[in-house]
């Protein structure tokens, strides 16, 4: 049985690229019969809060958009999910494949090389070679590390269910990427590993910004003996300069769509975009149900232009 989720950060009010998604990976689930997560990324407890998780469990509902697991209970909020984190970490470390990283932010723009698909940057592997006594004397001078993962120098394919085949090199376009930040909290590319394994979450819908990460992930799958997800990238939601929607973007968050639109008439301007309907109509998530398959869904990304 297929078991997807929707994974929503609680650090401001969604907007249009999170609902497009969202109901992607509920179309996904609900046309194959399966189980639909909700899970809360609420990692960064900074920006994360309780107020917005609500708001997002309101949004969904309001949306029409329902979940069989997960929700606000401490088993489906990674805040509260630390000791599964540190047990993953510690199978990692007790087989060398983790060291701990000091640099700076602008040590490791030095050092590092750009990122082919989006201009972020590659970590060279600057700390992986200190010897002991040059890691204590860092840390003698009150620099906390990071800790980075280990990356092999081969190419990783993941098959996309939307966008195809997708291979990048682990080491020469990822990099030794970080698993615990220098303030403790693990990061995100540990946490979304290890609970969509134990979760059983085996189909993941997400946006085409996450593509880049995914043979990532597929590795660290591997290495922690999980069977990697099959993963489904949707297109990204463009302003209309052509730059992508954000949450800073007031006028495309769910505070100002709902008081413009109801619910079916958003479900189907997002279902036009995602080639499920010839045109905008009003329509409710269930009524795309039987009509859904990812051979409709576009590759390319969409500029989104609401209708007035």
């Amino acid at each position: 049985m297929v078991r997807g989720r929707f994974a929503p950060s609680p650090s401001g009010r969604m907007h249009l690229g999170n609902i497009f998604a969202a109901l992607l990976a509920w179309l996904d689930v609900r046309s194959a019969g399966g189980v639909m997560v909700l899970r809360i990324e609420d990692l960064d407890v900074d920006r994360c809060t309780r107020d917005y998780a609500e708001q997002i469990i309101d949004d969904l509902h309001w949306l029409g958009l329902d979940w069989d697991e997960g929700g606000l209970q401490d088993e489906y909020c990674q805040s509260r999910r630390t000791a599964h984190y540190a047990a993953a970490f510690d199978t990692l470390a007790g087989r060398g494949m983790v060291y701990p990283c000091f640099c700076t932010r602008a040590e490791r723009l030095a050092a590092s090389a750009p990122h082919r698909e989006d201009g972020s940057v590659v970590y060279g592997g600057r700390c992986r070679g200190l010897d002991e006594q040059q890691q204590q004397q860092l840390l003698a001078s009150g620099r906390r590390p990071a800790w980075r993962v280990i990356t092999p120098d081969e190419e990783w394919t993941v098959q996309d269910g939307n966008l195809g085949a997708y291979t990048l090199n682990l080491a020469q376009e990822q990099g030794d990427y970080i698993l615990r930040r220098s303030d403790g909290v693990y990061a995100y590319q540990l946490a979304v590993v290890v609970d969509d394994a134990l979760m059983g979450v085996d189909h993941v819908v997400r946006g085409r910004d996450l593509l880049s990460s995914a043979p990532c992930q597929a590795w660290l799958h591997r290495e922690l003996g999980y069977r990697p997800p099959q993963f489904f990238h949707v297109p990204l939601l463009l302003a209309g300069d052509g730059k992508r929607l954000s949450k800073r973007e007031r006028a495309l968050d769910m505070a100002a769509l709902r008081e413009r639109y109801t619910p079916e008439e958003l479900v189907g301007i997002l279902a036009g975009w995602a080639g499920l309907l010839p045109e905008p109509q009003t329509v409710r998530p269930a009524d795309l149900i039987a009509g859904f398959g990812w051979d409709r869904v576009p590759g390319e990304d969409i500029v989104a232009v609401l209708p007035e």
